[in-house]
């Protein structure tokens, strides 16, 4: 059987699959000669290239002893994996999906990111990720540390060996808005000003004095890969969408483009975030910091 170009679902399976494989204490080998399979269709099955049926998934499941709500995920995006692009719809509560985002993120050799209204999560401090949550108000509280260690949890992309090529373009709002009060958005616009500096990654901020830009209409992520087609990402307070089609690639790869054009350099991003880092929350003690 031919391979094919992975899709979000296959690859989702995928993952699902070689999770239960490796709590089974299994390797693709070990597996393989269970099933009765050749380690290649093992190994292709596991990188979403080979879509196996839903009777190749429910021996394999079989064989790792998956049963219950995780065997019924899996056998229901076997179903769907030839449908591109995914809507992840998961409520108020810390969504499961939440991996999916990052087994993306650990695979991507560039990371494209724009924010209208906040602090791009993987740059955000953990004061301003919990002040943030709270803020919004939908959240309960006994979820609030658990959603600030997700946050955080996937800034580890910047500690990997070779990281990503990141780009950050952000709205001149998001460090006007005073997340949390004046002492938690200074050392938020200080911890900016540090991550800048990183070789590996491009701050630029989109100016208010612009009026309307690219991507006006909402925040997204677009991230690229060397073995499969690039992924956009956009979220909500209950969904997440992933898309894959070419031309909704494309359309985010143009808005980028325009974004580069638009927003401030490096040079004058960095100004403009240390001179309202002090203009705006330095020595503020006529504000009152939220608890």
């Amino acid at each position: 059987m031919r391979d094919r170009e992975p899709t979000i679902r296959s690859r989702e399976l995928g993952e699902g699959l070689h999770r239960a494989m490796r709590q089974a204490g299994l390797d693709q080998k070990g597996a393989a000669q269970k099933l009765g399979w050749s380690q290649s269709r093992v190994s292709r099955l596991l990188s979403g290239k080979r879509g196996g049926t839903e009777v190749d998934v429910s021996a394999f499941l079989a064989v790792v002893e998956v049963t219950g709500a995780e065997r019924d995920r899996l056998l229901g995006i076997c179903r769907e994996q030839n449908i591109p692009g995914w809507l992840q719809q998961h409520g108020t509560r810390l969504p499961q999906q939440l991996r999916t985002l990052i087994d993306h993120e650990n695979k991507a050799v560039t990371i494209d990111d724009f924010q209208a209204t906040v602090v791009p999560g993987l740059l955000q401090t953990t004061d301003y990720a919990r002040a943030l949550i709270r803020e919004v108000g939908m959240i309960p509280a006994e979820e609030i540390e658990d959603r600030v260690a997700a946050r955080l949890g996937r800034q580890s992309l910047f500690g990997r060996e070779r990281p990503a090529r990141f780009t950050f373009f952000i709205h001149e709002f998001v460090l006007r808005l005073p997340v949390g009060g004046p002492a938690v958005m200074f050392e938020q616009l200080e911890h900016l000003l540090r991550k800048a500096t990183r070789p590996y990654l491009t701050l630029q901020v989109v100016p208010a004095a612009l009026g309307g830009y690219a991507a006006a209409t909402g925040s997204f992520t677009l991230m690229e890969f060397a073995e499969f087609r690039p992924v956009a990402y956009l979220e909500t307070e209950t969904a997440s969408l992933f898309l894959e089609k070419p031309e909704e690639i494309a359309a985010y790869r143009r808005i980028l483009g325009l974004l580069a054009q638009t927003a401030l350099g490096e040079r004058e991003s960095t100004e403009l975030i240390a001179t309202l880092a002090n203009g705006l929350y330095a020595d503020r003690e006529d504000y009152d910091d939220r608890p």
